[in-house]
């Protein structure tokens, strides 16, 4: 299947006995949820069915973009399975702050030695994080912890030590899991960031926050990921940070492989509601 505004559905919903999959390139600044709401409300329309189930097979930071599968119909029992899958990702990590989401969701709030990050020293610890390993997910995140979302928890406690004028300490709320690391590559460092310009919340279609890190003295660097189910990247970053003697967040992040679809098999967001007749 591939882009291009080429690919059609018919209007009957059982001319497709498996359901359907989309491989869709998430928009920037969407949620995993907005985007499915949005083909949701399109393919039920599409093929005359009001209780048409709609969902997706791993979710994807706001920030990030990518292979997002969006399961229609019978599809949805092969979310687990698709979830299950491995996972290719290209994440750019900026060294020598912290923010406390671990990307640009959140503003940077502590600036960090870049003393011990070099091309050399980077591409010298990589090795040590492929295999199979526990780690912590980002407070800032979708996992449950007695039953509430991570990230409910994380935005009080945020807000309460901002009241008190300290920093951000995630503590130890969450408990780390197992995940694997097959292959890390270092595709690109750069010794100077420059930040782009962000786009302020509310402008255009979007609500999600993007901080802006100009000025500040950061250095960058393009590393591509295979990992299993359950791997946070912007934990990934967080420790790669912390191996080199300092901090380091993730910049942006691109899923290139999904459940078997590789980014060159991903549909636009128009693609898809032109496929569903709108």
């Amino acid at each position: 299947m591939t882009g291009g505004g080429l690919l059609r559905f018919s209007n009957d919903i059982g001319d497709y006995p498996d359901g359907i999959v989309l491989p869709v390139d998430k928009p920037y600044r969407w949620t995993s949820a907005d985007l499915v709401r949005k083909l949701k409300w399109a393919a039920c329309r599409h093929f005359g069915k009001k209780n048409l189930k709609v969902g997706h097979a791993g979710t994807l930071d706001p920030l990030a973009t990518g292979i997002l599968l969006v399961c229609i119909g019978p599809a949805t029992r092969r979310a687990e399975e698709l979830q299950a899958s491995e996972k290719e990702y290209l994440a750019g990590v900026c060294f020598g702050a912290v923010t406390p989401s671990y990307d640009l969701e959140k503003p940077i709030d502590r600036v960090c030695p870049l003393d011990g990050v070099t091309e050399e020293s980077l591409r010298a610890v990589l090795p040590s994080f492929i295999g199979e390993q526990r780690q912590v997910a980002p407070l800032f995140s979708a996992k449950s912890v007695d039953g509430v979302r991570a990230y409910e928890t994380a935005r009080r406690l945020l807000k309460e030590a901002a009241a008190r004028g300290e920093a951000f300490d995630p503590g130890d709320i969450l408990q780390s899991s197992v995940i694997k690391i097959y292959e890390l590559e270092l595709v690109s460092f750069d010794e100077q960031f420059e930040a782009p310009m962000p786009i302020p919340a509310g402008e255009g279609r979007s609500r999600i926050n993007v901080a802006d890190v100009r000025g500040y003295r950061l250095k960058h660097a393009l590393i591509r990921v295979r990992c299993s189910k359950g791997t946070y990247i912007r934990a990934l970053a967080r420790d790669l940070g912390e191996a080199l003697g300092s901090g380091a967040f993730l910049g942006s992040l691109r899923r290139t492989l999904n459940g078997g679809y590789p980014i060159s098999e991903a549909l636009s967001l128009d693609d898809c509601l032109d496929a569903l007749g709108h």
